[in-house]
């Protein structure tokens, strides 16, 4: 009976074999068969695949070059950030039991901290549902696994932390493993990050994508220096690896050179603080304004402001658009004629009487060169332009060309346009063009009317005035770093000189009239700690479609520089408010305010010390409780005191009415307001003279509250 057992054993054992060994042929052949179909029926259309597969070349995008300040801080920068998926047709989701108390877990902690609408959970209940990530996760489980989305975006431009945070929540904590092997990932891209925000928003410009997916400036400097920035793509070939086919890189990506701009931070906050003021207490309409360093060219600052529904924020870059400039072209036009030889002193006279349809209303009727410009005379003007060029009208055109008037300034500002003036010839067009039009269009070209010119084509003179004559080009650009180069761009000249010492030196003393003289058009801008010179503008705008002049509204000019005896900065500043204003309370003021705060922090040459280079007999401003003043002046060896007794903010605080912090010091005022729930803004500098709201008034934690500061 055993050895009977024991053959039946054997006979199934070799039954077994035999079917596997059975099997392992079939297989075999089926793979004998597949090879032969693959390699000999089949051969042609797999070599047509392999040659498309392997001769695709992709191109690799390369990393964008930075934009610097003019002491190194990032204007504009990359920034590595994810999109952060689910793969709701994963094998391991499809495999997983659905429970929805999981699901509704993850939806409530997605909608906690990455809800798919800010402020989701404050808003109507119908908005919850259909916006909550519950109802739209729900609806992906509910559908067929084959059927849902394969890439359910949770994060767009998050972090790393983001996806670690995400990886936790409930549901998702439970998949083991990581990259392909768990639903959740992450698609990695670039994005053009600017630390500064909207400073300096229009020069600096910004970055678009294209229909390659390319990203490429189309503004400021982002636009202009854009084959700098992108850099050189890079190249790369499929090839067969181990695990499968990849990219094999060929050709590097080359990343963009950084740029360091001349733009300086401190300088730009200043200068769109100090316009933005001016447009805000004359509700004007847009303005815009440019600082440049007279002997090198370098922009420091560009601002350009628009109303924009009750709030100014960044606009058109008008800096570079034309514009008729008004009287800011008379010193232009003196340059030439002192030039030219028209005229040989500033003292030399004209006469001012009416002339070309225009009257100078201001006495005397014979006024020297220094009047003309001090008194803003058009008579006076054009009929000094009119000793040169009245028979030959159209060479007041060839003049401007001949000291580069009309050449691409190439400064780095995007959308740059050049001035456009009228070359007044014989002949326009196919029509004759009487010597009486011509004459009259010649007078109005030479007080700044009949053209169209940038801001900062007109600051350019202006800086070359100051600049003895050296007509600087104005730039953005002063660095090149990256890919083994380093180089610092030198200052270039338009023209070597656009005038002559000596004529330099007359208009400078011409523009200083405006400002200082008696009967100055810029006497508001007059101030004895920075002594400025320069010239106002105003001109009635046009209409964008057309027709005659608007005269509701004006541009308002101010063109100048300072300190006047060392010129270090040239400033220019446009705006276009109501009728009723001046350039010497708007435009002119921002030019001031610039200047003076350039003063106080020791930019212009000078000590930032109140107590330096003072005068003995100069009067010391000092605020106090105490009778201390004698101390003071005693310090700091001064002759006389002046002293300010301000009210003491242990009293007189009421919780519930807004307090008086009227001839208080700055800090203090701030801390008082905000211990009573009250935002502070200031405006000015030194103790506070004003505040917008009165005095008493009923206490509304919250508010905004405008200092006025005053030295």
């Amino acid at each position: 009976m055993a050895t009977k057992k024991k053959n039946n054993n054997k006979s199934k054992i070799l039954f077994r074999y035999g079917l596997i060994t059975v099997g392992f042929l079939l297989v075999a052949g089926a793979i004998i068969v597949k090879m032969f179909a693959t390699t000999v029926v089949e051969a042609e259309a797999w070599n047509q695949r392999a040659a498309r597969d392997f001769s695709g070349v992709d191109t690799i995008s390369p990393e964008r070059g930075n934009i610097l300040a003019d002491n190194g801080n990032i204007l504009a920068c990359n920034l590595k950030v994810y999109d952060i998926k689910i793969d709701l047709r994963h094998a391991k989701v499809q495999k997983r039991k659905f429970i929805q108390a999981q699901i509704d877990s993850l939806a409530d902690s997605l909608d906690l901290y990455y809800p798919r609408r800010k402020n989701l959970l404050s808003q109507h209940p119908d908005t919850i549902r259909k916006y909550s990530w519950r109802a739209r996760l729900n609806a992906e489980f509910a559908k067929d696994p084959n059927r849902r989305t394969r890439a359910l975006r949770i994060v767009q431009k998050g972090s790393l932390h983001d996806f670690e945070v995400i990886r936790n929540f409930p549901y998702l904590r439970d998949f083991k493993g990581k990259g392909y092997r768990i639903p959740l990932y992450t698609e990695e891209r670039n994005m053009r990050i600017y630390p500064f925000g909207k400073m300096a928003y229009r020069s600096i410009g910004r970055v678009n994508e294209n229909d390659k997916g390319e990203f490429h400036g189309f503004s400021g400097l982002e636009c202009d220096l854009d084959s700098f920035l992108y850099g050189k793509p890079g190249l790369a070939k499929k090839v067969t690896l181990t695990s499968g086919i990849g990219n094999w890189i060929t050709k590097p990506s080359q990343r963009g050179y950084d740029i360091q701009t001349t733009i300086n931070i401190d300088l730009q906050d200043m200068l769109e603080e100090e316009l933005q003021k001016i447009l805000e207490e004359y509700t004007c309409e847009w303005g815009t304004a440019i600082l440049m360093e007279v002997e090198t060219g370098e922009i420091k600052a560009i601002a350009n402001l628009e109303n924009i529904n009750g709030r100014y924020g960044e606009a058109l870059n008008r800096a570079v658009r034309g514009f008729e400039p008004g009287s800011v072209m008379k010193p232009i036009s003196l340059m030439i004629a002192f030039e030219d030889g028209l005229v040989k002193s500033v003292n030399d006279v004209v006469d001012c009487s009416p002339f070309q349809r225009t009257s100078d209303p201001h006495a005397p009727s014979v006024k020297s060169m220094k009047q003309v410009i001090e008194m803003s005379s058009n008579t006076g003007i054009a009929r000094v332009i009119f000793r040169g060029y009245a028979q030959n009208p159209e060479r007041f055109y060839d003049r401007l060309e001949q000291i580069g008037f009309f050449e691409p300034m190439h400064s780095g500002i995007a959308a740059e346009n050049i001035p456009v003036v009228r070359r007044l010839e014989e002949m326009r067009g196919n029509r004759r063009v009487t010597m009486t039009e011509r004459h009259l269009d010649l007078a109005r070209q030479a007080y700044g009317y009949n053209t169209l010119i940038p801001p900062l084509y007109m600051l350019s003179v202006y800086n070359a005035i100051a600049n003895g004559g050296r007509y600087v080009r104005p730039h953005l650009m002063r660095r090149i770093i990256g890919n083994g180069i380093d180089s610092t761009l030198k200052t270039d000249y338009i023209r070597e000189r656009i005038c002559s010492e000596e004529t330099a030196r007359k208009v400078k003393e011409c523009l200083k009239e405006p400002v200082w003289g008696d009967h100055g058009t810029a006497r508001m801008v007059r101030d004895e700690r920075v002594m400025i010179a320069g010239k106002t503008g105003t001109a009635f705008p046009v209409p964008d479609h057309g027709g005659t002049y608007d005269k509701s509204r004006r541009r308002y000019a101010f063109a100048g520089f300072f300190p006047y005896d060392n010129p270090k900065y040239s400033c220019m500043a446009l705006i276009l408010g109501s009728s009723g204003l001046s350039a010497n309370r708007t435009s002119g003021q921002v030019v001031k305010n610039m200047a003076i705060r350039m003063y106080s922090r020791g930019l212009l040459d000078n000590s930032a010390s109140y107590t330096v280079n003072r005068k003995s007999e100069a009067p010391i401003v000092h605020g106090s409780r105490e009778a201390t003043g004698a101390e003071v002046a005693k310090a700091v060896k001064a002759t006389s005191v002046k002293t300010i007794h301000t009210a003491d903010p242990a009293h007189n605080i009421s919780v519930n009415a807004m307090p008086d912090v009227t001839n208080y010091d700055a800090p203090t005022a701030v801390r008082i307001l905000e211990q009573q729930g009250v935002n502070v803004r200031l405006r000015g500098s030194g103790r506070v003279v004003s505040q917008s709201i009165a005095p008493g008034s009923a206490l509304r934690r919250g508010a905004v509250v405008t200092l006025t500061l005053k030295i």
